[in-house]
């Protein structure tokens, strides 16, 4: 679903209950120095533009990425990014699926997901 305010597909939820956010900011608490210091972690900026160009789905499990680091590893860097408010977590059963906050970062730092979307990981 692509809205007025955003260039960004966000798929429409599954059919039957979604479950409920894990606990995030609200739109109006979604600090500019928290969502900079998440995304100043390559991995992070990564795992947003992956989300925001790539969706497939409502939401992804951290398996989708592709990222090989450990569990624990990646615990932190997904919670980094629902505490700043970057990106929103439901718990599925034992999994817990990710989606960027298109609406609520656009609402609060306009342009901010078009400068993410447009950046280019390093060449190693």
């Amino acid at each position: 679903m692509t809205t007025a305010t955003t260039p960004f597909r966000v798929p429409p939820p599954p059919p039957g209950d979604v479950p409920e956010p894990l606990p995030e900011p609200a739109r109006d608490e979604i600090r500019l120095e928290a969502v900079m210091a998440a995304l100043s972690d390559p991995l992070r900026l990564g795992v947003v533009r992956k989300l925001l160009l790539e969706a497939e789905e409502y939401d992804h499990t951290c398996t989708w990425f592709g990222l090989d680091r450990p569990k624990s590893s990646l615990t932190h860097h997904f919670r980094a990014l629902r505490e700043a408010g970057l990106i929103r977590q439901r718990q599925y059963g034992l999994s817990r699926r990710n989606q960027v906050r298109v609406d609520d970062l656009e609402a609060r730092f306009p342009g901010l997901l078009r400068l993410i979307a447009d950046w280019q990981p390093p060449r190693a």
